[in-house]
C-alpha cells in the first residue's frame, strides 16, 4: 500500500493486477486500484477534482483530468473516510501512476491533495538493473 498525507487528509492506494481482463499477447495489461480517502483535520472537505499523471513502461505520459472521482464528488466531514475503486489499461506490463486531488473547504478555499506514486506490476516481471 501507499499513503500520502496532505493538510491531514490521507490517501491511501492499493493497486492490483487484473489478469482477467488483461491480455498480454494483444499488448493490453489492465489494474485495478483501491484509494481510501480519510479527513482526519478539523475541517469539512469535498473532493472537486482529479488529476492523473500516468507513465508506462516505455515513458509514454498520459494525463487525465476530470470533476470528482468514479462519478462523485464527496464531502468528507471530519473524521470521515470514503473509498473507492477504479482502473487503469496499460500497453506496457508495468508503469507508475500518481496525482492529486483539489478539495475545496465549506469556506471555499481550494488546496491539493496528493495521491501518492504507485507502481503498476505484472505479477512475474522480470526487470533488467544497469
Amino acid at each position: 500500500m501507499y499513503r500520502a498525507l496532505t493538510r491531514d487528509i490521507e490517501v491511501v492506494v492499493e493497486p492490483f493486477y487484473l489478469e482477467e481482463q488483461s491480455d498480454p499477447d494483444d499488448d493490453r495489461y489492465v489494474w485495478g486500484y483501491r484509494i481510501v480517502i480519510s479527513n482526519h483535520s478539523k475541517m469539512a472537505v469535498k473532493l472537486v477534482t482529479r488529476y492523473w499523471h500516468i507513465t508506462d513502461m516505455n515513458g509514454i505520459v498520459d494525463e487525465v483530468t476530470g470533476p470528482g472521482v468514479v462519478g462523485e464528488q464527496p464531502h468528507l466531514k471530519p473524521g470521515d473516510t470514503y473509498e473507492y475503486s477504479s482502473g487503469c489499461p496499460l500497453d506496457t506490463p508495468s508503469g507508475m501512476m500518481f496525482g492529486h486531488y483539489q478539495m475545496e473547504t465549506d469556506d471555499g478555499e481550494q488546496f491539493h491533495v496528493k495521491i501518492p506514486a504507485f507502481s503498476l506490476d505484472t505479477p512475474n516481471l522480470l526487470r533488467t538493473l544497469n
